[in-house]
């Protein structure tokens, strides 16, 4: 007993640091100005209409569950960091939809089996620290026949490389935790989701950001706005070599994926994976 109680201990403490990591900066801001356009491409993907009822998992603002109501349907936003709920009211209110915003923690959803015509997670879900429970929560609260869709950076792509680059300054993981881009690589998906899913469809595609007039600039705005960047900052703080180091390594790595010519913006690629599928359907008798 008390290991079962040590552990559920030391998992309430780790959910308790992403919580504060996601509310640290400001993740809807940056949401809104460099990822715009990420939620809505996830929404057309699954096929969202007016009948269905959705759940966005790890759904931060809104950035793909406000898009989900403004087609119409009936849209629960879950997230396990409920400080981002009121920048997502205040643009679902801009844009004239209403929706529910329910916290509730990715590996242990607080709904009902079967409960959702289409369960989708836009950078979201990939940054549950145990992937096999957060699956299997995606598709236990997912009808059958309904469908599952994620959008996750990959792990050779841009962000997938930043992490890359965090992960030296950062402190060790978690026993058990796993990176979060291997939600970017389909194999890795599919392997989570096995023999439970049909019709599974997987894309690498692009997001273009020209928001940034030179690499440092792009080191700055993550410093300030993106919680896991934050933390890793704020680990090394007191050490002035490995700030500069990492500021470094940063700032390089944004040249290599970025491309500027005379007075246009600098402009980088940023790889990301769209995946969908529809739950088995259970056997009829």
């Amino acid at each position: 007993m008390t290991d079962q109680t040590d552990v559920l201990e030391a998992d309430r403490a780790l959910k308790q640091k992403h919580r504060a990591m996601w509310a640290s900066g400001d993740y809807p801001a940056l949401a809104g100005e460099l990822l715009p356009e990420l939620g809505a491409i996830l929404v057309e993907a699954c096929g969202v209409n007016s009948r269905q009822r959705v759940l966005d998992v790890a759904a931060g603002a809104g950035n793909a569950a406000i898009p989900a109501a403004m087609m119409g349907a009936k849209v629960v936003a879950s997230d396990l960091t409920p400080e981002l709920f009121d920048a997502g009211r205040h643009q679902a209110a801009d844009r004239g939809v209403e929706l529910e915003w329910k916290e509730g923690d990715a590996e242990a959803l607080p709904f009902a089996d079967n409960e959702f015509d289409t369960v989708m997670s836009c950078l979201g879900v990939m940054f549950a620290p145990h992937h096999q429970p957060a699956a299997d929560e995606l598709l236990r609260v997912c009808k059958p026949g309904g469908t599952i869709g994620l959008l996750s950076w990959t792990p050779e792509g841009f962000i997938g490389r930043m992490f890359a680059t965090l992960k030296p300054f950062a402190p060790p993981p978690p026993p058990g935790a796993q990176p979060a881009p291997q939600w970017g690589s389909e194999d890795h998906v599919r392997e989570l989701f096995g023999d439970r899913i049909t019709e599974a469809q997987a894309r690498k595609k692009t997001l273009g950001v020209s928001s940034f007039h030179q690499p440092e600039d792009f080191v700055r705005y993550f410093k300030s706005h993106y919680g896991p960047t934050i933390s890793v900052y704020k680990f090394i703080a007191e050490d002035g070599d490995k700030v500069k180091d990492l500021d470094k390594a940063l700032t390089e790595l944004a040249e290599s994926f970025g491309d500027a010519h005379g007075d246009t913006p600098f402009h980088m690629e940023w790889e990301y994976l769209l995946f969908t599928a529809k739950k088995v359907k259970a056997n009829a008798g």
